[in-house]
């Protein structure tokens, strides 16, 4: 299975989508904001990275647009995961460079059809 990096500062948040995705065979990686998020990627080298937008510092757009110009890790897909839900947001979040947009609460068996998705 997977080794997904949650980028999220709820731990709340990051509890939720850690049981769906063990749960389901999955290895879970964390960051609690933007910076460190993309330091794990760089570091880590995960297959997939579900990313927040709104984290204090460095926000998801942000993160996502330095991972997807990295070099190291331009491969691997963003997933943003959030409450932003207008079509602006998601707009912004694809030409960042992410793979795909899901809004929370995000339902189990999308966020893993979605994760199959960006992995395929």
């Amino acid at each position: 299975m997977a080794r997904v990096l949650i980028v999220d500062d709820s731990p709340t948040e990051t509890h939720k989508l850690t049981t769906i995705l063990e749960k389901n065979g999955h290895a879970v990686l964390t960051a609690t904001n933007g910076e460190s998020g993309v330091d794990v990627a760089r570091e880590q080298r995960p297959d997939v990275i579900l990313m927040d937008i709104v984290m204090p510092g460095l926000n998801g757009f942000q993160a996502t647009r330095q991972l997807s110009k990295g070099g190291e890790t331009a491969g691997i897909p963003v997933v943003i995961v959030t409450t932003k839900d207008q079509d602006t947001d998601r707009v912004w979040g694809m030409r960042q460079g992410a793979s795909a947009y899901l809004t929370k609460p995000v339902d189990e068996g999308k966020l893993l059809g979605t994760i199959a998705e960006v992995l395929a």
